[in-house]
């Protein structure tokens, strides 16, 4: 039976560059005599002089590791295939590099910087000096920016453009590690550009202390080799990726949420775009924002270096970069999963018909602009300030605080009665209607949720949002209550 075998990247030279070898075979050892007897020079590799499988080599049918299984006798299906998995401490063996005269040459401090990919035949010198050559635009500095960020200067990209116009806030120094304590307070592209001239002072950096916008998007891309989609809302998400087909550059994507991380390269010239994915945004509050459903410190370093890696072979023009495929990873189970995706024909941006031909309105596409006639009634707000004052003159006010058990444990407004917001249409008869009710949250967000669903649901007494939540009340009343 027809039988598969990965063969890792250390072990490729052995076997004359091949990264899977389909050998005819019914067990795990059969399908490795086969693999050695067609390539000799491996044998010596995987097994000793006893003719035994090497400890630092394993290999794995599906998850298993055949030594958990049946060793050299677990039997394999039809189709199925093996990987080879040994450990690896770096290097590999140089092989001479043709030299393009329109690449910019190193320099000899750069010889040496670069020197564990010069000795990469899959980058060698050629490779760092499209490395050099190429141009690459970050949108964002955060989470994903920073990993991306630290690892593209680090290997050598010639130039990168930042787009960012926010500051550095304590919260973020939890998983932004382009930041440090002393940039609280400086706006992000200071920090950032300070920092990557730090770790390569021969990459150029261009900053562009700005909002992405429908208005600038093309006139940034341009220039532009790769953008790199590092951005936490979905109008912006959008934007990167409709600009991206216009200007025909590829859109290097990561996204990230409490434990789960997802990465692509959408290159409409060569495939799927994000639309094609993704064809409509998710009703605005549907997915909570980092701020409100908070983030694995970690999670955004592992999906920020994937994006990384995938810059990295985009500008080598290497093969198996992760267009048409969407990773997902749990950062909580340890797992990895692959998608397939398609180019939707009838993609509005991509499509053999498109019928998006220029940058939109992408606040009112995703839902956070509604046309006028459609607007909401203005929703009613009180500032920290305001509610404290009520409190102390003892008016007659209630306080529900919507937030989860566990936040409520972080910090509270003393007197205040917890419903979580995915409780608090069945719990509205716990609200005492004939009261004036002020409801908050962690920032303001979902109490203006709450209130939105108890009025749907025809709740008659006054609700008020209290601005800015329970950051305000720390800000304005009471510096003892925890800020997360």
């Amino acid at each position: 039976m027809a039988v598969t075998i990965v063969i890792p990247t250390p072990l490729r030279q052995f076997a004359d560059g091949n990264t899977e070898i389909e050998v005819e075979a019914a067990t795990a050892g059969e399908a490795l005599d086969q693999l050695t007897t067609q390539f000799a020079d491996l044998r010596k590799h995987l097994f000793n002089e006893q003719d035994a499988l090497r400890n630092f080599v394993n290999v794995y049918v599906g998850d298993e590791d055949i030594r958990h299984l049946d060793g050299a006798a677990t039997p394999l299906k039809d189709g199925e295939t093996l990987m080879i998995v040994p450990s690896i401490a770096g290097g590999n063996i140089a092989t001479e590099a043709k030299i393009a005269d329109d690449l910019p040459t190193l320099g000899s401090d750069e010889y040496t910087r670069y020197s564990r990919h010069l000795i990469l035949p899959e980058v060698g010198l050629e490779g760092q000096r499209k490395l050099k050559a190429a141009k690459v635009l970050m949108i964002g500095t955060g989470g994903l920016g920073s990993p991306l960020g630290l690892y593209l200067a680090a290997a050598g990209v010639g130039t990168i453009g930042l787009v960012d116009f926010d500051v550095v806030d304590k919260s973020n120094l939890q998983r932004q590690i382009i930041h440090g304590t002393k940039d609280v307070g400086r706006p992000k592209i200071e920090s950032a550009r300070e920092r990557l001239k730090d770790i390569n002072p021969n990459t150029k950096i261009d900053a562009y202390e700005t909002r992405l916008t429908s208005e600038n998007a093309l006139e940034l891309f341009k220039d532009y080799d790769v953008v790199v989609d590092g951005t936490d809302n979905f109008p912006t998400r959008y934007l990167v990726n409709d600009a991206c087909v216009l200007t025909k550059k590829p859109n290097v994507y990561g996204s990230i949420f409490r434990f789960e991380g997802q990465a692509s390269v959408f290159w409409a010239e060569k495939g799927a775009c994000y639309r094609c994915l993704y064809p409509e945004p998710p009703p605005p509050g549907l997915v909570p924002s980092c701020a409100e459903g908070g983030v694995l410190g970690v999670l955004p370093g592992i999906v920020g270096t994937i994006q990384a890696n995938e810059v990295i072979k985009v500008i080598l023009g290497a093969e198996g970069i992760l267009l048409n495929r969407l990773l997902l990873f749990d950062a909580w189970q340890m797992k990895f999963r692959e998608l397939k995706l398609r180019k939707n024909p009838d993609c509005p941006i991509c499509g053999d018909n498109p019928t998006i031909k220029e940058l939109i309105d992408y606040e009112e596409f995703c839902g956070l602009r509604q046309p006028e006639q459609t607007q909401s009634p203005i929703l009613e707000e009180i500032t920290a300030t305001e509610l404290k004052n009520w409190l102390e003159n003892e008016k007659d006010v209630q306080v529900i605080d919507v937030r989860e058990p566990h936040e409520y444990e972080i910090a509270k407004i003393p007197n205040t009665k917890l419903i979580p917001l995915g409780e608090v249409v069945k719990r509205a008869n716990e609200i005492d209607a004939t009261r004036t009710t002020v409801v908050h949250c962690k920032g303001g967000v979902r109490s203006a949720k709450a209130i939105e669903a108890l009025q749907k649901e025809g709740f008659a007494g006054r609700l008020i949002n209290l601005k800015g939540g329970i950051a305000a009340w720390s800000d304005e009343v009471d510096a003892t209550v925890p800020k997360y």
